[in-house]
């Protein structure tokens, strides 16, 4: 056995006592200035069950048509919403779509622009990477710990540690997406006169496009792939239907819910591949 030369209760204990403080002294404050967001949430989750099913099926087909511009394609997707409302599964679709939906928007919202400054900024990238190398390979029980124990159980919790776990692919892939834009296209930039902002809006960012939507698509995968896991935190929705499952042993049950959730991801994905695409093609 490797010799013990510091108690492992040593290394615990301040960082017990450091969340533990901040409970004791900022929940109130933390959830205060999250109540916003909690509101946020309220409102998608509303709106999503409360919309009639045709309504929420021909926006997703609406997306898929104008990301394809292909009929079939934009048909499959509406025939994979159907297949869920068949399942019996549409509210609880409904409240999966609305926390992912609002985490994709907010993961996307803090992405790009840290993408933008580790692309502009080498001491910002070299102060990043470890950071999102710790938030992609830390195990997300983990963190959740300290985020049950902060904002309680519950949507706060959940959209804080879904994008947590789905912002660091949307930040890397813009990054990167900046980083190979030609340097001899920036030179003709500038030959004609555009300033640093002018590069970055009219050059940088529409050549990084197709890379930027490739970091959406894995954002949407994982901030899902996180939602299902935050249903052992209380939140409703196929990853809870899942859950009970388990719990009751109920196979059927926790088969149909990860159907479901299956399709979800086929369908986001498929729609965000399919814009990526086109950025290419217009690339």
């Amino acid at each position: 056995m490797f010799p013990e030369f510091i108690p492992p209760r040593s290394l615990r204990a301040p960082i017990d006592d450091f969340v533990g403080n901040l409970v004791a002294n900022y929940s109130d404050f933390l959830r205060a200035l999250t109540q916003p967001l909690l509101d946020v949430l309220i409102w998608m989750d509303h709106l999503m069950r409360d919309s009639p099913w045709w309504l929420v099926m021909l926006v997703i087909m609406a997306l898929a048509w104008f990301a394809s511009r292909r009929a079939l394609f934009t048909v499959s997707m509406g025939v994979m919403l159907c297949i869920i409302g068949l399942l019996g599964l549409w509210d609880a679709a409904m409240q999966t779509l609305s926390l992912m939906i609002v985490a994709v928007i907010i993961s996307v919202a803090i992405g790009i622009p840290v993408g933008i400054l580790m692309a502009s900024f080498k001491w910002m990238r070299s102060f990043m990477l470890p950071i999102l190398d710790v938030m992609q390979t830390m195990p997300s029980f983990v963190y959740l710990i300290p985020v049950v124990m902060l904002f309680n159980l519950g949507k706060i919790a959940a959209i804080i540690a879904t994008i947590i776990y789905a912002v660091p692919p949307v930040i890397r892939l813009t990054d990167l997406g900046i980083r190979l834009v030609d340097s001899e296209v920036l030179e003709a930039s500038r030959a004609f006169g555009a300033n640093r902002a002018k590069q970055l809006f009219g050059v940088q960012l529409p050549l990084a496009m197709p890379n930027i939507m490739a970091g959406i698509n894995q954002t949407t995968m994982m901030a899902l792939a996180m939602v299902v896991i935050a249903s052992m935190i209380g939140v409703k929705g196929l990853g809870y239907e899942v859950l009970q499952g388990i719990n009751r042993l109920q196979v059927g049950r926790g088969l149909l819910a990860g159907v479901g959730i299956v399709i979800i991801a086929i369908i986001f994905d498929r729609i965000t591949q399919e814009f990526g695409r086109r950025q290419r093609k217009g690339a």
